[in-house]
């Protein structure tokens, strides 16, 4: 057998040609993905990652063992097209699946290989058993307990596959409106068969809440491996027991809100849990005390007790065209900075800050334009990316792009959602309709933020989406909780009614438009007469966030370029990762060499959990397909 190199030059340009990909940098090193589930007793479903490496035209020979047996190869021919295939009657026993590529006629080394136990049920997800914390009492003597949250991904050991990172939050976690003292927040890595690899404390000086807890996952050295970074405090245990600051500090006020004290930036080892380098988080609180009175935040962030001051976003960028850098947040109904950072030879070392309210005069258009999320993405196509913070974006260098002045929202598309006009677009929902000129939703042009067409509103517009679920129309349907209508990318109506969930999406069932995901389950829209087809139920699963009702995570995980969903079940007992076993005639590069949408994975789980987006519209790859 043959190896070719995966990650050379000549081949990833081939690919991102043949596929009209963008050239994707950063690149991860990745295995296949390749995962076998029972559809039932006489059939198994197989699918694996075609890589942004591969040559166009590489095809595949796919392999099972039984027990012990020799390896049997399945397909007479080389498969080259789409990377799945469903095995009839595999027989009994342990099942051991692997794929070699093909190029040329000359089988080159296997994928790691996927072992399907023996006693292995018909069912359409993988199991990873979890380690909940136990429970907690406040100061106070209130009891609480812990439930899985947001998840991550990211290759902690450079073997290229995934590790599976998870927030663990309090019950008694607040919004930061909410008075009270919350339980300690935990960060646990694992490995896909359950080894629990370190614990992560963020003790007692981080409050639990959505808007307080933001971690990103990412190789942000370039060393093939993952690291975790997130905001610390005094007390911050490190996986390997090692405490951050003061371990006896406690700066709680009664109202349970944390207003002085030390703050920090942690980078941590994605394989051990080790902090790697600590520093000031930026911005501080205030710029001359790291115990500011109430008048002093106010002046500073608009609220005396922090409500403003602690609502932070997070993600990984590509600000060089070359390698990742960390991007923390901090501010967005008011005062708004950004900070850039990157790891070099194990120190975080600031590459840029924006501050609403210092440097030019034009940043002061940047206060208040902040979104509930964030996303990563090359608005103008210069190869290194951008930070859309919701109605403002700020460029590379970090300085301002553009303010729409369109004020904050809830939820933000970013993706080329209308195929039929150059570059990326973006569409989202404005909480501000009363001060923006009565704008409850937009479609933007997103390399200059110019409002291409709006939906109005006189209210707080809370949900809003774009996802391409109609094949009549080029690019994505738009829909928001203003309006019943349904909008095609040219904002047209093309129903009188939308889809009930105004949530996530996964590319599930093996056509170009994405299903709908919400709460547990997931349904196929029928455009023909406006109906749902339910395709999925995560039975005895749970989704997260109360009625933002977002899984643990989503995206293309594993197997073919289909979306995978990992919901934690109700008992908190384990993670499931639920994935597609309907064949698809479509083959496609997996998303995770997409840049835009790898970033987005990092970013997903960040305050209000928005579902990933590529660079480029799929039905465009596909030129014969139906519309």
């Amino acid at each position: 057998m043959r190896r070719w190199a995966r990650h050379g030059l000549w081949f990833v340009c081939l690919t991102a040609a043949a596929f009209a990909l963008p050239l994707p940098t950063p690149l991860e090193k990745l295995q296949r993905g390749l995962i076998a589930l029972k559809q039932d007793k006489d059939h198994v479903f197989v699918s694996w990652r075609l890589l942004g490496s591969d040559p166009a035209y590489a095809a595949f020979n796919l392999y099972r063992s039984n027990g012990d047996a020799a390896p049997v190869k399945l397909n007479p021919a080389p498969l080259s097209g789409p990377t799945c295939y469903t095995d009839a009657h595999p027989g009994e026993g342990a099942l051991r699946y692997f794929v070699r590529p093909v190029l040329a006629g000359t089988e080159y080394d296997a994928s790691d290989a996927f072992l399907l136990a023996a006693d292995a049920p018909a069912r359409p997800y993988l199991e990873i058993p979890l380690q909940c914390p136990p429970d907690g009492v406040t100061p106070k003597g209130e009891s609480y307990s812990y439930t899985a949250n947001d998840g991550s991904v990211g290759d902690a050991d450079g073997d290229g596959a995934y590790e599976y990172f998870v927030k663990w939050t309090p019950t008694n976690a607040k919004d930061n409106s909410q008075r009270g003292v919350t339980g300690n927040v935990y960060l646990d890595a694992y490995r896909l068969d359950g080894t629990r690899l370190w614990r992560i404390d963020l003790g007692r000086n981080i409050r639990a809440g959505a808007h307080y807890t933001q971690f990103i996952v990412f190789d942000f050295d370039g060393d093939g491996r993952a690291e975790l970074a997130c905001k610390t405090a005094d007390g911050t245990v490190d996986g390997t027991g090692k405490v951050i600051g003061d371990d006896a500090a406690d700066h709680r006020n009664p109202a349970g809100y944390i207003l002085r004290g030390p703050e920090f930036l942690t980078i941590f080892n994605g394989l051990t849990g080790a902090a790697i380098d600590t520093v000031p988080y930026l911005p501080s609180r205030h710029p001359d005390t790291t115990a500011p009175t109430p008048e002093q935040l106010q002046q500073v962030w608009g609220d005396g007790y922090g409500n403003r001051m602690d609502r932070y976003l997070a993600g990984a960028a590509c600000l060089d065209g070359k390698s990742a850098s960390l991007i923390m947040c901090r501010g967005y109904y008011t005062r708004t900075c950004l900070a850039a950072w990157d790891l070099h030879e194990g120190k975080l070392v600031k590459r840029w800050f924006f501050d609403s309210a210092a440097g030019p005069e034009s940043n002061r258009a940047y206060a208040g334009q902040g979104d509930h999320t964030l996303t990563i993405a090359d608005v103008d196509g210069d190869g290194r990316d951008e930070i859309v913070y919701g109605a403002m974006t700020i460029d590379d260098d970090g300085r301002g792009l553009y303010s729409t002045r369109l004020q904050h929202g809830d939820a933000l598309h970013v993706s080329d959602l209308d195929p039929t006009r150059p570059g990326l677009e973006s569409f989202s929902p404005h909480e501000d309709s009363k001060t923006n000129g009565h704008i409850g939703a937009s479609f933007r042009d997103a390399r200059t933020g110019e409002v291409l067409w709006t939906t109005p509103a006189d209210f707080d517009v809370g949900r809003g989406v774009a996802f391409d679920i109609d094949p009549r129309y080029p690019g994505a349907e738009c829909w928001a909780s203003n309006s019943a209508k349904l909008y095609n990318a040219k904002g047209k109506v093309v129903a009188d009614k939308h889809p009930r969930s105004t949530n996530f999406a996964v590319w599930w069932d093996g056509d170009l438009q994405r299903e709908l995901l919400d709460r547990t389950s997931i349904t196929k829209w029928n455009w023909a007469d406006s109906t749902e087809t339910r395709l999925l139920t995560a039975e005895d699963c749970a989704s997260n966030n109360g009625t933002k009702s977002n899984p643990v995570l989503s995206g293309d995980i594993l197997g073919d370029w289909r979306e995978e969903v990992i919901f934690r079940t109700a008992d908190n007992s384990a993670l499931r990762i639920y994935s597609t076993t309907i064949p698809t005639p479509y083959r496609l590069v997996t998303l995770l060499h997409d840049r835009q949408y790898r970033f987005a994975l990092a970013w997903q789980n960040v305050a209000y959990n928005q579902p990933p987006h590529p660079s480029f519209d799929l039905t465009s790859k596909f030129p014969k397909a139906a519309r």
